[in-house]
């Protein structure tokens, strides 16, 4: 069952980050739009954010139930050393939804709109920024359980460049993602031409990002590029995103958007990969080399519990979600 479990903690983190990612990505859209155009963009993600909207975050909550339940010492590890950029990440979350929900039903169109489309809009940024900040501090090797002071604790384990550097790679991301989505969801040209150019500045954002992450990753000593490189699956996935990317590329400057959406979210698939593998299955790397493992530090007696409950969710909730995501996109006559 621990296997079991462990598929479900990678398919709702991976889930996550391709819905809930573009989510984000698409406040961050709007945020790098003409105030001219952002009504129109509006309209478009509404309707492209429809279906992830109500179920988005339901990856996360499996994510955090399966750490809970079944690795507790990793997730009180995250909770104590990163409670500071959790908890920013969870105030985007809840600034963001609360402000989706009133800038788009309040029944009264006033001046509070000014303020819900700012909230919105800076809270999809910051939302994403910390997401990536915590998850390039769990393999930075920064966090130190045997400090003695609250800045050694609490503030050393996240505030340096690289966690940012993967920040901000994270924001591109999710904007070149919603970018990609919106494109499908454009009812006209000039809508198309636009979200297609979006999506060119953020793959190109994303590339430089990227390149900063593997630059700060050597400046703090952390292993990044042989992960990566250092082994026949993570260069496969590189290639295959390499290659996949210039398929994307030469799709979007010849207008063309059938199959971009799978594009995007395979190249997103292979990145997560190819970071992964070679840590695998140290899920926290810490100072002085110590790491908590999937294989190692789990509990066992929830596992077995758990892993019946993941498959018996996933088989009475994954049928309507589904359908969910079939009558949003149903088109309207």
């Amino acid at each position: 069952m621990l296997y079991v479990v462990i598929t479900f903690l990678a398919l709702s983190i991976i889930l996550y980050f391709l819905l809930g990612g573009a989510d984000f990505g698409a406040g961050i859209i709007e945020l790098f739009t003409s105030q001219k155009n952002r009504g129109r963009t509006r309209k478009a993600l509404y309707r492209a954010i429809g279906p992830v909207w109500e179920a988005n975050h339901m990856w996360l909550i499996i994510a955090i139930v399966i750490l809970f339940v079944g690795f507790p010492v990793m997730y009180t590890t995250m909770s104590v050393y990163l409670h500071i950029p959790l908890l920013i990440m969870l105030l985007g979350i809840i600034a963001r939804g609360t402000a989706f929900v009133f800038r788009h039903y309040d029944a009264v169109k006033d001046e509070m709109q000014w303020l819900y489309n700012r909230i919105f809009v800076y809270s999809s940024f910051i939302t994403p920024l910390f997401l990536g900040v915590l998850a390039g501090s769990l393999i930075s090797g920064r966090i130190n359980p045997d400090a003695d002071s609250f800045a050694g604790a609490y503030i050393a384990g996240w505030l340096h460049p690289f966690s940012f550097a993967v920040g901000f790679f994270t924001v591109a991301l999710c904007g070149f993602l919603a970018a990609i989505y919106l494109i499908g969801e454009a009812n006209n040209a000039e809508d198309r031409r636009r979200f297609i150019i979006k999506a060119r500045h953020m793959l190109i954002a994303a590339w430089l990002l990227g390149g900063l992450v593997f630059l700060t990753a050597r400046l703090e000593a952390i292993p990044l590029q042989e992960w990566v490189f250092g082994n026949v699956p993570g260069l496969t996935a590189v290639i295959l995103a390499s290659l996949s990317l210039i398929l994307l590329w030469y799709l979007l400057l010849r207008g063309k958007t059938q199959v971009l959406r799978v594009l995007a979210g395979f190249q997103v698939c292979m990145i997560l990969f190819a970071v992964s593998y070679a840590h695998f299955p140290d899920f926290i790397i810490m100072q002085g080399g110590l790491t908590l493992s999937l294989f190692e530090h789990y509990s066992a007696p929830a596992i077995r519990g758990l892993g019946w409950a993941l498959l018996l969710g996933s088989v009475l909730i994954l049928p309507f979600l589904f359908y969910l995501f079939y009558s949003f996109q149903k088109k309207e006559e």
